[in-house]
């Protein structure tokens, strides 16, 4: 497909918020979808064909894959995504907007980081809460399904932009609607360690 303006903003609006689940799958899926002639991305967004850059994203997230599933270790993985996953998303935002008018590029490499860090942020409180769970097996699905949500939405973002960013933008309604939720839940369990871990008054 030929993407216009309005259908490279539906663009950035999918994979920005699919970036902030998983940026190397992101990454992947539109250099591999790239390198076959699958579709054809914004000029600006060539460089992800490049095999070193497929190669290099393919295995970052072969890695995360395990290392996003290991409770404990994923909240420490996903805290220093934080300087990774919202800086290359407003990248790939910029270079996709390259040829709009140097405002509408600004507004949409805004825009793409404000978006990802909803998506990053919202999947790093839900691993907190997970994580607080004694069984692993809810992690690795709240994980797998992250993996597969980038994916796909990146895959439906390259052929139905207009879609893709109605999704994503339900989701990001959604995820913000339901963030006084999340601290509240957050502030509970944390109240809950604390009287766990400070010392018992009956022992003195």
């Amino acid at each position: 497909m030929t993407f216009t303006p309005s259908s490279i903003a539906a663009l950035i609006v999918a994979i920005s918020f699919a970036a902030g689940l998983n940026v190397y799958a992101t990454i992947a899926t539109l250099g591999i979808l790239a390198r076959f002639d699958w579709v054809v991305l914004p000029a600006g967004l060539d460089p992800l064909a490049n095999g070193w850059v497929i190669a290099v994203s393919c295995l970052l997230f072969i890695i995360e894959v395990f290392a996003d599933k290991i409770p404990a270790f994923d909240l420490i993985w996903n805290a220093a995504h934080t300087f990774i996953r919202i800086p290359v998303a407003a990248l790939l935002a910029y270079k996709a907007a390259s040829h709009l008018t140097p405002e509408m590029q600004l507004l949409a490499t805004v825009a793409a980081a404000l978006i990802t860090t909803v998506a990053h942020t919202s999947k790093t409180a839900a691993r907190t809460l997970v994580t607080a769970s004694p069984e692993p097996l809810s992690n690795i699905a709240l994980s797998g399904t992250e993996d597969v949500a980038a994916i796909g939405l990146t895959w439906v973002a390259t052929h139905h932009p207009y879609a893709a960013a109605s999704i994503a933008g339900i989701f990001i309604i959604a995820l913000l609607l339901s963030m006084s939720w999340i601290i509240r839940q957050l502030k509970r369990m944390w109240r809950r360690r604390s009287q766990w871990l400070a010392p018992n008054s009956s022992d003195y």
